[in-house]
């Protein structure tokens, strides 16, 4: 058991219950432990929680063995030894299948949620609770930063969002806010050992290069993961705004609902009238809500928005706009800009209705 806790102080019951209370009125909670410090030290603390009210929620306990290290197995009997001991139901799910020869993180991280999301569908839960810390959510602002995330990537992760690829499920991280040494406090003061897996140090992977080389440096220039969790916070509560705005804007310019292949037709003079983030959103949401091609891509998006704008200084009798993205096809008159699908390329069969 690591003892890297740098002196932070243990999780009392009376932090505990503010994590999970949000959470009293649901039936079943599915709770996904590695084995892990976080998620060992989540385990613990949803059971103090529970084992504390006369009522609640039944908690299982599930962990995936990905197949990728031969220590999995012996690390989802650990946890299965520890839940029953707190009195937790456990199942271990198993990634089975070939493994795919790059992206394994990206690969086997989907394959974690969709096992989880059968165990919760099967179980009758309709949450899963993960152990994301304030650690986790400094990493992410950096990657997302590297990466020229607009604003909405800046915000991180949230307290809840939907479960990937299971939107009828709930993903709550109720760690969100918790520095990871305060769990690793929690568990040396309680006894409680937890795995060791040595790809959490590996430098091939971006988050572990982050954590152990660049986050130091950070931290002592005062960018602590305190201070990056706090701007997610505070990005995520402009985000939020900026959303109500676009939401106006939509229900003013073009009242849903929306067909699902279009058109969807705004007003040129009402739509250049807005602010430019907030009519980029906008332009952004009508092609994702017709387009076939997946998700939009913010700077193809944001060409897109220039290249438009630059119309507003043309003649009258300019030449029409017509530019395809994502699936969507964007054109603008001088009256009117209407995103619709686009025609199926020549060669691909169109998508079925």
């Amino acid at each position: 058991m690591s003892n890297a806790d740098g002196g932070a102080s243990p999780l009392a019951a009376a932090d505990a219950r503010p994590l999970f209370a949000d959470l009293a009125d649901r039936p079943v909670l599915v709770l996904a432990v590695s084995g892990g410090p976080d998620s060992t030290a989540l385990l613990m603390l949803a059971a103090r929680w529970r084992k504390a009210r006369r009522r609640g929620p039944a908690l299982l306990a599930v962990t995936v063995d990905h197949g990728l290290r031969p220590e999995a197995r012996h690390e989802a009997a650990a946890v299965k030894r520890l839940a029953g001991s707190l009195g937790v139901a456990h199942r271990t799910l198993r990634w089975t299948g070939r493994k795919p020869s790059s992206g394994m993180q990206e690969r086997a991280r989907l394959a974690r949620y969709r096992l989880l999301a059968e165990a919760a569908r099967k179980a009758g839960a309709t949450d899963v609770l993960t152990a994301h810390t304030l650690d986790d959510q400094a990493e992410t602002v950096l990657i997302r930063l590297a990466r020229g995330s607009g604003i909405g990537g800046l915000a991180a992760m949230s307290r809840v969002s939907p479960l990937p690829g299971a939107a009828d499920l709930s993903l709550v991280r109720p760690l969100l806010d918790v520095p990871k040494a305060r769990l690793i406090a929690t568990l040396r003061q309680a006894g409680v050992a937890y795995a060791d897996d040595p790809s959490n140090r590996n430098p091939k992977f971006t988050r572990v290069r982050l954590r152990d080389a660049i986050m130091p440096v950070l931290a002592r220039e005062g960018l602590s993961a305190a201070r990056l969790a706090l701007l997610a916070r505070r990005v995520r509560r402009a985000e939020t705004a900026l959303e109500a705005a676009v939401d106006e804007a939509a229900g003013r310019l073009a009242p849903g609902p929306w067909p699902s292949a279009g058109p969807i037709a705004f007003a040129t003079a009402s739509f250049d009238a807005l602010p430019d983030e907030v009519a980029l959103r906008l332009l952004g949401r009508a092609v994702g809500a017709v387009g076939d091609e997946g998700p939009v891509e913010l700077g193809k998006l944001e060409a897109l928005a220039a290249a438009l704008a630059a119309l507003e200084a043309a003649p009258p009798g300019a030449a029409r706009f017509r530019r395809t993205l994502a699936g969507a096809v964007v054109t603008r008159s001088r009256d009117r800009l209407t995103v619709e699908r686009a025609p199926p390329r020549r060669g691909k069969p169109g998508p079925k209705r």
